[in-house]
Protein backbone atom coordinates (compact mmCIF):
# COMPACT_ATOMS: atom_id res chain seq x y z
CA UNK A 1 0.00 0.00 0.00
CA UNK A 2 3.09 2.66 0.81
CA UNK A 3 4.08 2.28 -2.90
CA UNK A 4 0.87 3.21 -5.07
CA UNK A 5 0.99 6.87 -4.25
CA UNK A 6 4.78 6.92 -5.59
CA UNK A 7 3.83 4.85 -8.28
CA UNK A 8 0.51 7.72 -9.31
CA UNK A 9 3.22 10.35 -8.04
CA UNK A 10 6.05 9.33 -10.90
CA UNK A 11 3.86 8.34 -13.38
CA UNK A 12 2.77 12.01 -14.67
CA UNK A 13 6.24 12.76 -14.99
CA UNK A 14 7.23 9.96 -16.55
CA UNK A 15 4.71 10.45 -19.35
CA UNK A 16 5.40 14.44 -19.37
CA UNK A 17 9.10 13.50 -20.24
CA UNK A 18 7.54 10.69 -22.78
CA UNK A 19 5.34 13.02 -24.83
CA UNK A 20 7.83 15.81 -24.60
CA UNK A 21 10.65 13.63 -26.73
CA UNK A 22 7.55 12.26 -28.93
CA UNK A 23 5.95 15.73 -29.03
CA UNK A 24 9.44 17.81 -30.87
CA UNK A 25 9.49 15.66 -34.59
CA UNK A 26 5.36 15.84 -34.37
CA UNK A 27 6.30 19.60 -33.85
CA UNK A 28 9.14 19.45 -36.56
CA UNK A 29 6.64 18.34 -39.13
CA UNK A 30 3.46 20.30 -38.11
CA UNK A 31 5.63 23.52 -38.75
CA UNK A 32 7.85 22.44 -42.20
CA UNK A 33 5.17 19.90 -43.50
CA UNK A 34 1.70 20.31 -42.47
CA UNK A 35 1.16 23.72 -42.13
CA UNK A 36 3.02 24.89 -45.64
CA UNK A 37 0.64 21.82 -47.53
CA UNK A 38 -2.29 23.59 -45.60
CA UNK A 39 -1.43 27.18 -46.90
CA UNK A 40 -0.47 25.41 -51.09
CA UNK A 41 -4.05 24.12 -50.31
CA UNK A 42 -5.31 26.78 -49.64
CA UNK A 43 -4.47 28.96 -52.44
CA UNK A 44 -5.21 25.83 -54.65
CA UNK A 45 -8.87 26.52 -53.69
CA UNK A 46 -8.62 30.27 -54.08
CA UNK A 47 -9.04 32.72 -56.93
CA UNK A 48 -6.09 34.86 -58.61
CA UNK A 49 -6.40 38.17 -58.84
CA UNK A 50 -3.99 40.78 -61.07
CA UNK A 51 -0.94 40.51 -58.17
CA UNK A 52 -2.13 38.25 -55.38
CA UNK A 53 -4.35 34.97 -54.40
CA UNK A 54 -8.03 36.43 -53.35
CA UNK A 55 -9.18 35.21 -49.69
CA UNK A 56 -11.36 32.41 -48.76
CA UNK A 57 -13.15 34.31 -46.48
CA UNK A 58 -14.55 37.70 -46.75
CA UNK A 59 -16.76 39.08 -44.75
CA UNK A 60 -19.01 42.60 -46.24
CA UNK A 61 -22.37 44.27 -44.86
CA UNK A 62 -22.27 41.28 -42.06
CA UNK A 63 -22.23 39.09 -44.28
CA UNK A 64 -19.14 36.25 -44.56
CA UNK A 65 -18.65 34.52 -47.90
CA UNK A 66 -16.46 31.29 -48.32
CA UNK A 67 -15.57 31.40 -51.51
CA UNK A 68 -14.00 27.57 -52.88
CA UNK A 69 -12.98 27.28 -56.36
CA UNK A 70 -12.13 23.65 -57.25
CA UNK A 71 -12.45 24.40 -61.09
CA UNK A 72 -8.66 23.74 -61.08
CA UNK A 73 -8.72 20.21 -59.85
CA UNK A 74 -11.55 19.48 -62.29
CA UNK A 75 -9.07 20.98 -65.25
CA UNK A 76 -6.07 18.63 -63.76
CA UNK A 77 -8.02 15.32 -64.57
CA UNK A 78 -9.66 16.56 -68.16
CA UNK A 79 -6.14 18.11 -69.41
CA UNK A 80 -4.06 15.75 -71.72
CA UNK A 81 -0.95 17.42 -70.45
CA UNK A 82 -1.46 17.37 -66.84
CA UNK A 83 -1.82 13.46 -67.17
CA UNK A 84 1.24 13.17 -69.49
CA UNK A 85 3.22 14.95 -67.06
CA UNK A 86 2.44 13.16 -64.19
CA UNK A 87 2.64 9.93 -65.89
CA UNK A 88 6.13 10.90 -67.34
CA UNK A 89 7.19 11.70 -63.86
CA UNK A 90 6.23 8.57 -62.30
CA UNK A 91 7.64 6.49 -65.16
CA UNK A 92 11.32 8.10 -64.85
CA UNK A 93 11.02 8.46 -61.02
CA UNK A 94 10.28 4.73 -61.26
CA UNK A 95 13.15 3.85 -63.85
CA UNK A 96 15.74 5.96 -61.65
CA UNK A 97 14.89 4.17 -58.44
CA UNK A 98 15.41 0.16 -60.41
CA UNK A 99 18.34 1.63 -62.13
CA UNK A 100 19.86 2.86 -58.91
CA UNK A 101 18.98 -0.40 -57.57
CA UNK A 102 20.56 -2.36 -59.99
CA UNK A 103 23.97 -0.78 -59.90
CA UNK A 104 23.94 0.18 -56.28
CA UNK A 105 23.27 -3.12 -54.63
CA UNK A 106 26.25 -4.89 -56.13
CA UNK A 107 28.66 -1.83 -55.23
CA UNK A 108 26.99 -1.55 -51.37
CA UNK A 109 27.71 -5.40 -51.44
CA UNK A 110 31.23 -4.64 -52.45
CA UNK A 111 31.91 -2.54 -49.86
CA UNK A 112 30.41 -4.02 -47.04
CA UNK A 113 32.53 -7.65 -47.55
CA UNK A 114 35.38 -5.22 -48.41
CA UNK A 115 38.25 -5.43 -45.89
CA UNK A 116 37.41 -3.09 -42.63
CA UNK A 117 40.37 -0.63 -43.84
CA UNK A 118 39.15 -0.29 -47.52
CA UNK A 119 35.60 0.70 -46.29
CA UNK A 120 35.89 4.22 -45.35
CA UNK A 121 37.85 5.09 -48.43
CA UNK A 122 35.20 3.23 -50.41
CA UNK A 123 32.28 5.15 -48.67
CA UNK A 124 34.44 8.21 -49.49
CA UNK A 125 33.97 7.85 -53.31
CA UNK A 126 30.44 7.81 -52.54
CA UNK A 127 29.84 10.74 -50.40
CA UNK A 128 32.78 12.59 -53.13
CA UNK A 129 30.19 13.82 -55.70
CA UNK A 130 28.47 15.78 -52.96
CA UNK A 131 31.94 18.05 -52.76
CA UNK A 132 30.43 19.32 -55.96
CA UNK A 133 27.99 21.78 -56.85
CA UNK A 134 24.24 19.57 -57.87
CA UNK A 135 23.92 22.23 -61.11
CA UNK A 136 27.80 21.84 -61.84
CA UNK A 137 27.34 17.66 -62.16
CA UNK A 138 24.50 18.01 -64.38
CA UNK A 139 26.24 20.83 -66.79
CA UNK A 140 29.19 18.21 -67.23
CA UNK A 141 27.02 15.80 -68.78
CA UNK A 142 25.93 18.19 -71.36
CA UNK A 143 29.32 18.47 -72.16
CA UNK A 144 30.18 14.82 -72.19
CA UNK A 145 27.04 13.53 -74.43
CA UNK A 146 26.81 16.12 -76.48
CA UNK A 147 28.47 15.71 -80.11
CA UNK A 148 32.33 14.82 -80.02
CA UNK A 149 32.08 14.70 -75.93
CA UNK A 150 33.63 11.98 -74.08
CA UNK A 151 30.89 9.82 -73.78
CA UNK A 152 29.02 10.21 -77.27
CA UNK A 153 32.05 9.12 -78.78
CA UNK A 154 32.07 5.73 -76.26
CA UNK A 155 28.92 5.19 -76.65
CA UNK A 156 29.37 6.30 -80.52
CA UNK A 157 32.33 3.78 -81.17
CA UNK A 158 30.81 0.30 -79.63
CA UNK A 159 27.92 0.82 -81.44
CA UNK A 160 25.43 1.24 -78.66
CA UNK A 161 23.72 4.46 -80.16
CA UNK A 162 22.02 2.31 -82.86
CA UNK A 163 20.76 -0.55 -80.43
CA UNK A 164 19.37 2.74 -78.14
CA UNK A 165 17.62 4.55 -81.72
CA UNK A 166 16.48 0.94 -82.41
CA UNK A 167 15.08 0.59 -78.83
CA UNK A 168 13.49 4.49 -78.86
CA UNK A 169 15.43 5.83 -76.40
CA UNK A 170 16.92 8.31 -78.73
CA UNK A 171 15.45 9.09 -81.41
CA UNK A 172 18.66 8.56 -84.07
CA UNK A 173 22.04 7.19 -84.11
CA UNK A 174 24.35 9.71 -82.49
CA UNK A 175 21.82 12.07 -80.82
CA UNK A 176 22.42 11.18 -76.93
CA UNK A 177 21.10 14.55 -75.67
CA UNK A 178 17.96 16.05 -74.52
CA UNK A 179 16.67 12.68 -74.58
CA UNK A 180 14.82 9.86 -72.36
CA UNK A 181 18.05 8.11 -72.01
CA UNK A 182 20.12 10.98 -71.53
CA UNK A 183 17.41 11.98 -68.78
CA UNK A 184 17.33 8.47 -67.43
CA UNK A 185 21.23 8.63 -67.13
CA UNK A 186 21.32 12.20 -65.48
CA UNK A 187 18.57 10.95 -62.91
CA UNK A 188 20.13 7.55 -61.90
CA UNK A 189 24.00 9.13 -61.43
CA UNK A 190 22.96 11.92 -59.22
CA UNK A 191 20.25 9.87 -56.95
CA UNK A 192 22.87 6.64 -57.12
CA UNK A 193 24.03 7.53 -53.45
CA UNK A 194 21.07 7.91 -51.76
CA UNK A 195 20.35 4.38 -52.31
CA UNK A 196 24.32 2.95 -51.69
CA UNK A 197 24.48 4.32 -48.48
CA UNK A 198 20.91 3.02 -46.86
CA UNK A 199 21.92 -0.30 -48.64
CA UNK A 200 25.57 -0.39 -47.34
CA UNK A 201 24.17 1.04 -43.80
CA UNK A 202 21.83 -2.28 -43.73
CA UNK A 203 24.71 -5.14 -45.12
CA UNK A 204 27.58 -4.22 -43.25
CA UNK A 205 25.62 -4.31 -39.95
CA UNK A 206 24.43 -8.18 -41.29
CA UNK A 207 25.50 -11.77 -39.32
CA UNK A 208 27.90 -13.17 -41.77
CA UNK A 209 27.33 -16.76 -39.62
CA UNK A 210 23.50 -16.55 -41.16
CA UNK A 211 25.64 -16.98 -44.10
CA UNK A 212 27.55 -19.88 -42.98
CA UNK A 213 24.60 -21.69 -41.43
CA UNK A 214 22.71 -21.68 -44.92
CA UNK A 215 26.15 -22.79 -46.50
CA UNK A 216 26.31 -25.81 -43.76
CA UNK A 217 23.16 -26.94 -44.74
CA UNK A 218 23.75 -26.88 -48.49
CA UNK A 219 23.11 -24.00 -50.15
CA UNK A 220 24.81 -22.50 -53.03
CA UNK A 221 26.32 -19.34 -52.62
CA UNK A 222 23.60 -17.70 -54.98
CA UNK A 223 20.97 -19.16 -53.39
CA UNK A 224 21.95 -18.20 -49.92
CA UNK A 225 21.82 -14.63 -51.22
CA UNK A 226 18.85 -14.61 -52.58
CA UNK A 227 17.24 -16.93 -49.67
CA UNK A 228 19.26 -14.89 -47.07
CA UNK A 229 20.94 -11.72 -47.91
CA UNK A 230 18.39 -10.26 -49.89
CA UNK A 231 15.55 -10.74 -47.55
CA UNK A 232 17.47 -9.18 -44.24
CA UNK A 233 18.81 -6.27 -46.21
CA UNK A 234 14.40 -5.53 -47.49
CA UNK A 235 15.35 -2.61 -44.81
CA UNK A 236 17.64 -1.02 -46.78
CA UNK A 237 16.12 -1.50 -50.37
CA UNK A 238 12.79 0.12 -49.21
CA UNK A 239 14.82 3.23 -47.47
CA UNK A 240 16.79 3.57 -50.70
CA UNK A 241 14.03 3.03 -53.18
CA UNK A 242 11.78 5.76 -51.11
CA UNK A 243 15.17 8.12 -50.88
CA UNK A 244 15.44 8.03 -54.94
CA UNK A 245 11.99 7.99 -55.96
CA UNK A 246 10.29 10.49 -53.99
CA UNK A 247 12.18 13.74 -54.74
CA UNK A 248 12.95 12.35 -58.79
CA UNK A 249 9.07 13.03 -59.34
CA UNK A 250 9.14 16.32 -58.47
CA UNK A 251 12.77 17.03 -60.34
CA UNK A 252 12.68 19.89 -62.49
CA UNK A 253 16.92 20.95 -62.87
CA UNK A 254 17.89 17.47 -64.33
CA UNK A 255 14.67 17.39 -66.79
CA UNK A 256 15.26 20.77 -67.80
CA UNK A 257 19.39 20.73 -68.82
CA UNK A 258 19.31 16.51 -69.85
CA UNK A 259 15.91 16.09 -71.04
CA UNK A 260 13.19 17.09 -73.92
CA UNK A 261 10.27 17.86 -75.38
CA UNK A 262 9.18 13.46 -74.94
CA UNK A 263 10.51 13.92 -71.07
CA UNK A 264 8.26 16.57 -69.83
CA UNK A 265 7.76 15.76 -66.01
CA UNK A 266 5.83 17.64 -63.43
CA UNK A 267 8.21 19.96 -62.25
CA UNK A 268 8.74 21.85 -65.44
CA UNK A 269 4.76 21.89 -65.83
CA UNK A 270 4.82 23.62 -62.04
CA UNK A 271 7.76 26.09 -63.15
CA UNK A 272 5.44 27.35 -66.21
CA UNK A 273 2.39 27.96 -64.18
CA UNK A 274 3.78 29.43 -60.99
CA UNK A 275 6.33 31.68 -63.50
CA UNK A 276 5.55 32.02 -66.70
CA UNK A 277 1.65 32.05 -65.80
CA UNK A 278 1.64 33.37 -63.37
CA UNK A 279 -1.24 31.13 -62.19
CA UNK A 280 -0.65 30.34 -58.38
CA UNK A 281 -3.80 28.41 -57.82
CA UNK A 282 -3.28 26.08 -60.82
CA UNK A 283 0.36 25.47 -59.57
CA UNK A 284 -0.93 24.73 -56.14
CA UNK A 285 -3.43 22.22 -57.34
CA UNK A 286 -0.79 20.34 -59.13
CA UNK A 287 1.46 20.54 -55.88
CA UNK A 288 -0.74 19.05 -53.77
CA UNK A 289 -1.68 16.41 -56.57
CA UNK A 290 1.73 15.37 -56.84
CA UNK A 291 1.79 15.19 -52.72
CA UNK A 292 -1.19 13.02 -52.85
CA UNK A 293 0.63 11.08 -55.77
CA UNK A 294 3.64 10.32 -53.17
CA UNK A 295 2.30 10.29 -49.30
CA UNK A 296 -1.10 8.25 -50.28
CA UNK A 297 0.73 5.34 -51.51
CA UNK A 298 3.41 5.27 -48.98
CA UNK A 299 0.60 5.91 -46.16
CA UNK A 300 -0.99 2.25 -47.52
CA UNK A 301 2.80 0.88 -47.27
CA UNK A 302 3.40 1.53 -44.17
CA UNK A 303 -0.29 0.68 -43.00
CA UNK A 304 0.85 -2.55 -44.44
CA UNK A 305 3.97 -2.87 -43.07
CA UNK A 306 2.32 -2.47 -39.57
CA UNK A 307 0.14 -5.16 -40.11
CA UNK A 308 2.67 -7.50 -41.25
CA UNK A 309 4.86 -7.18 -38.46
CA UNK A 310 1.79 -7.49 -35.44
CA UNK A 311 0.79 -10.79 -37.69
CA UNK A 312 4.64 -11.89 -37.44
CA UNK A 313 4.60 -14.52 -34.51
Amino acid sequence: MSTAPSLLAWRPRWWRGRSAVIALPYAWLLLFFALPFLIVLKISVSEMETVHVKDLLRYADGVATLTVKLSNYVFITEDELYFKAYLNSLKYAGITTVGCLLIGYPFAYFMARARATLQPALLMLVMLPFWTSFLLRVYAWKGLLAEKGWVAQAIEAVGLDRLMAAAGWIPAPGMLLNTPFSLALGMIYTYLPFMVLPLYANLSKMDLRLLEAAADLGATPWTAFWKVTVPLSKAGIIAGSMLVFIPCVGEFVIPELLGGPQTLMIGRVLWDEFFSNNDWPMASSVAVVVILLIIVPLALFNKYQAESQEVRP
